[in-house]
């Protein structure tokens, strides 16, 4: 009941960090509650996944069942149906207490590696008023029902938000024969990847409303009605707009958020923008031996990408030293969001650190500068970058001779008309 690495979550992530840690050497346990391994993957049906990390279009179950036959091949210990309940950080690693149907017990480990994903927001986070009728779901709700228990959760239905769930659901239940009235999206731009706006509403004629939401419900036992408005530049709701939209279910795409209860309560400091915890180039958080990956660190447009440092996140857990840490912070400043890692450890290798951005708001003909102290030490053109669309870099460090005393920064700079002359 000791191990060098214990991987919590069984999604894409999981998978990947328990593979490769075991890959490298380290007796490794990997922990989930659900009776399958596979995280959301086993409901996402629809294909567009692995181009990255396979070269192919592969669906989500296809994607996550290649992991698992390797997971099933390896030294990877399992635990299924088992949710954990306390983390205790010891002198020598952790404690980890957990229960199961064989009843409550727990392990040592010298490493955690986080890999919980991320939650839905619900009805209730994003304010809408009204009774509480049966017909409201989130969109990977109305997903399970259609994809994996072969039920229909909507017939004439209204979907509030344009992420990609709630895109590919709007397409989902129209093949399946229901009505999409329309998506209202609360912000002026669509927050869902321009690939599902076009293969998802725009093939299928799917109105798409922006500036719009969501301000009101009706029904007693099943939703009947729900109130739309148009909002203005600050997102608030324009008197006088109220539009009623008879329907019987409202979908609900309102954005994910980390699920970092776990990290919590080991006091891992949480990053504000990304709302995952804040970690180096290794992909280790504040607290020692505490690792994270996937959407529990930032939520990830494409699987491939939270393969990607799930594997970084399980190798460097398996290779863990306890040592001295010099930490600089990277910050996001003019129109970037956020950026990921939040932190260069100076002690580890800074050759091929992968970093993970977004921008704020569209923006087209920009360089991506990244600057410490006064010096812009590397610079990027983009034609266009958006929020929705997370931007990744490979960059050498090691180049720039950084010292403990100093910070990275990410910022945008819209470039001159006279620079695109020149090009």
């Amino acid at each position: 009941m000791i191990y060098d690495v214990t991987v919590i979550g069984g999604g894409p992530a999981g998978l990947a960090a328990a593979l490769q840690a075991d890959k490298e050497g380290a007796k490794v346990l990997l922990i989930e509650r659900e009776q399958r391994l596979g995280g959301i993957l086993k409901q996402c049906i629809h294909d567009g996944f692995g181009l990255v990390t396979f070269g192919e279009r592969l669906s989500g179950p296809e994607y996550c069942e290649r992991f698992i036959d390797q997971i099933l091949d390896s030294g990877v210990e399992r635990k299924l149906l088992t949710f954990v309940t306390k983390i205790v950080k010891t002198d020598n690693g952790f404690l980890i207490y957990y229960v199961n149907r064989s009843g409550a017990s727990h392990i040592r480990t010298k490493t955690i590696v986080l890999a919980t994903g991320c939650r839905e927001r619900t009805a209730k986070q994003v304010f809408i008023h009204g009774t509480r009728p049966s017909g409201i779901f989130t969109a990977g709700t109305a997903q399970h029902y259609v994809n994996l228990m072969g039920k229909m959760p909507a017939r004439r239905c209204v979907i509030l938000g344009s992420g990609d769930i709630g895109l590919i659901m709007a397409r989902r239940l129209t093949l399946e024969g229901a009505e999409v009235l329309g998506v209202y999206e609360i912000k002026p731009t669509p927050s869902g990847l321009t690939r599902n706006i076009q293969q998802c509403l725009r093939d299928f004629d799917i109105p798409l409303y922006l500036s719009h939401t969501v301000t009101r419900v009706f029904g007693d036992e099943r939703l009947t009605a729900v109130e739309v408005m148009k909002v203005d530049q600050h997102m608030q709701p324009i008197p006088g707009t109220e539009e009623i939209i008879e329907c019987d279910s409202l979908i609900l795409s309102v954005g994910l958020i980390p699920e970092n209860e776990l990290a919590e309560s080991l006091h891992v400091p949480i990053d504000r923008k990304t709302k995952g915890p804040v970690c180096d180039q290794q992909y280790m958080t504040e607290t020692e031996g505490v690792y994270c990956a996937g959407n529990a660190l930032h939520v990830n447009d494409l699987v491939d990408y939270v393969t990607e440092n799930a594997l970084a996140a399980g190798k460097n857990s398996a290779h863990y030293e306890k040592k001295e840490r010099v930490r600089i912070p990277v910050e996001a400043g003019s129109d970037i969001s956020y950026v990921v890692p939040e932190r260069l450890d100076l002690k580890e290798p800074l050759e091929h650190v992968t970093v993970y951005f977004r921008a704020a708001k569209e923006m087209k003909n920009v360089n991506l500068m990244i600057r410490i102290g006064d010096n812009v030490i590397f610079k990027k053109r983009y034609s266009v970058v958006r929020p929705p669309e997370m931007e990744r870099l490979n960059i050498d460090f090691s180049e720039f001779s950084l010292q403990k005393n100093q910070k990275v920064e990410f910022f945008l700079e819209k470039e001159s008309s006279e620079g695109r002359e020149h090009e």
